[in-house]
């Protein structure tokens, strides 16, 4: 088998498994472990992948757009076909929360439109201001300390206040989604505390992002795929990803 076809073998089976292992491509490919270890060197200084200890994983960007305002403008019709969907999840009187997120955002402005009868809870600024207008939707507004660059509260004191509540349904944003690892990440400690709370305080509990997600990371960790109820995305999704995420157990929307 020639290197280039080698190569396109790997990738194929690392986009279908997410990680591959220098022994199975050893035998699998009847070569030795030294060879496959320059095949992935290669292909890691191609961008192709992600070297780890004994094999390779899925190359995953780290954008590092940590401040809300950043994250505002990018990918915003993608963010309004998630709020159409999580909406429909919404009944009258429940009580939601609606964490510190971009696509929470746009979840918020249409329960303003739709003057929803329920109550939502939130940490983050941007949603508390759009309900201080006149509508039949109670707010309640988590405070601590602010975190300028998140555009809200996030911390001790924001997390010994959702200890209280008993909450009927929960949106949370997220950086990225390891579905290989079953990890969810974001990028601020206090924030993955934060939305790990949330995830504890929650009768259901949904991921809201975009496909993209997928090939994102963070830099923390909060919580795993298996902690959520069910993920919103805009749609297209891909068939490994997927399939991947009905093995864990997750409802797809």
């Amino acid at each position: 088998m020639l290197q280039q076809e080698r190569h396109n073998q790997i990738l194929a089976r690392l986009n279908l498994e997410g990680q591959v292992r220098v022994k199975d491509l050893s035998k699998d490919f009847n070569v030795t472990e030294d060879c496959i270890r320059k095949d992935l060197n290669i292909l890691e200084k191609a961008n192709k992948l992600k070297r780890i200890h004994g094999g390779a994983t899925c190359m995953r960007s780290n954008l590092h757009t940590v401040n809300v305002s950043q994250r505002r403008d990018v990918r915003v019709e993608e963010k309004k076909a998630i709020a159409l969907k999580a909406i429909e999840l919404i009944k009258p009187g429940m009580m939601i929360f609606l964490d510190i997120s971009t696509v929470t955002l746009e979840i918020a402005k249409l329960i303003y439109q739709r003057n929803l009868k329920i109550t939502v809870v939130t940490n983050m600024i941007d949603i508390m201001e759009i309900f201080t207008r006149d509508c039949n939707t109670n707010l309640i507004f988590i405070g601590g300390e602010l975190n300028r660059a998140r555009d809200g509260f996030i911390g001790a004191i924001t997390i010994e206040q959702i200890k209280k509540y008993k909450f009927d349904l929960s949106f949370l944003g997220v950086v990225g989604i390891d579905v290989f690892n079953n990890k969810v990440a974001t990028y601020d400690i206090n924030d993955g505390l934060t939305k790990k709370e949330v995830l504890n305080a929650s009768r259901k509990c949904y991921m809201a992002g975009e496909t993209i997600k997928f090939e994102l990371d963070g830099n923390y960790l909060f919580g795993d795929i298996s902690d959520f109820s069910g993920y919103i995305c805009e749609g297209g999704l891909d068939s490994r990803i997927e399939n991947k995420l009905k093995d864990i157990g997750i409802e797809i929307i």
